[in-house]
């Protein structure tokens, strides 16, 4: 019996072309893992009406931990029928699977490293190294939403200022949900030697919520007086990542603005291509590429599997195989400061599978 099972979820697009490279890489490691397919993305929603089935569900509570491709979304004002004709008069409703996964599974954490690369003609500069932590359950992703006011939100004092044909969605911080967000982002910075921590909120004018978090991010501060503290409003935050990213170490924040400045953070570090992310609990964990599923290149092996790769990096860190993620990040460090492989984002042409197997050839 191997000694991990992890879900395999290649999903939609190009999600099937990079997980296939991330396969060459954790092959080549050598990790003792039975790897168990799950259904995932717009091909089942189609079929079934549903993204993500509930035996998907079912496979990721008896599993380790998972690593997933990429999916297509359906934009909420587009009509099933207009984007797969053979859904005409199905009724099926399109809910994120990424979303549901993270709130059915608490996957309360979503954790994204931006670190530079030496010799990443993408770059914006080579000394960026922050983790952005991202509280991954709650805030505007709550789902509490309303295309018009309902009448027992309209007896809400203030409210009768407003049109009962607006649209509302509510923005949920609970207190919970904050202190755990924030406390994992200081663990992480004590384990690993970092040095500052910085909460990103706007509490100068959504009072309430924001509020919350900044209120629990100062209390919590104050455990770990050998970590320096400081916070931002999401504004100033995105102004300063781009002048002075280096300065930055740690940051955490609630859900809708830490997905905004982990995508930031990842442009200044090589875009989307090198954006790898964790969507971790307490008891389950399932590890991404930040992009999209790119329908117009799926199966041309063209984009870059780096952000999958450094993904699965993330998932053996997370099992405990600490050696063999070291050993993964040392060879995509190499791969890309020699610049003799760099697919099509990176100036090159190199293929998905090239960059997965010079990244392998380096183990």
């Amino acid at each position: 019996m191997a000694q991990y099972r992890i879900a395999w979820l290649p999903g939609d697009g190009v999600g099937q072309d990079v997980m296939q490279a991330a396969r060459i890489v954790l092959d080549r490691i050598g990790l003792d893992a039975e790897y168990v397919h799950g259904d995932i993305g717009w091909e089942f929603w189609r079929r079934e009406g549903d993204a993500l089935p509930a035996r998907t569900i079912e496979l990721l509570k008896n599993c380790d931990c998972a690593l997933f491709g990429a999916v297509t979304s359906k934009p909420k004002n587009v009509a099933a029928e207009e984007l797969d004709p053979s859904l005409a008069g199905k009724g099926f409703s399109y809910r994120s699977p990424i979303v549901r996964m993270r709130q059915l599974l608490d996957l309360y954490i979503c954790l994204r490293p931006c670190k530079a690369y030496p010799g990443n003609p993408l770059n914006y500069r080579d000394d960026i190294d922050l983790v952005v932590f991202r509280e991954n359950t709650e805030d505007l992703y709550a789902g509490v939403e309303f295309n018009e006011v309902p009448p027992t939100l309209r007896s809400l004092p203030g409210m009768e200022k407003v049109a009962a044909d607006a649209a509302v969605s509510l923005k949920i911080n609970t207190r919970r949900g904050c202190e755990r967000i924030v406390r994992a982002a200081f663990e992480f910075a004590r384990q690993h030697g970092r040095k500052r921590v910085t909460a990103v909120h706007k509490a100068n004018v959504v009072r309430a919520t924001d509020g919350l978090f900044l209120e629990v991010a100062q209390k919590v501060a104050r455990e770990y007086p050998d970590i320096a503290f400081d916070d931002a409003n999401i504004d100033a935050m995105c102004m300063w990542l781009v002048k002075n990213p280096q300065a930055y170490d740690v940051l955490v924040a609630p859900n809708l603005y830490g997905d905004i400045i982990s995508d930031l953070a990842a442009q200044l570090v090589g875009g989307l291509g090198f954006g790898c992310s964790g969507n971790i609990g307490e008891k389950c964990a399932v590890f991404e590429p930040s992009h999209g599923s790119a329908p117009k290149y799926a199966g041309q092996f063209k984009v870059n599997p780096l952000a999958t790769i450094l993904a699965a990096r993330m998932m053996l860190e997370w099992l405990g195989e600490q050696d063999k993620a070291m050993a993964i990040e040392s060879a995509v460090a190499n791969v890309i400061r020699e610049g003799a492989v760099r697919t099509y984002d990176m100036g090159g042409k190199a293929s998905t599978l090239d960059m997965a197997k010079a990244v392998a050839e380096k183990l």
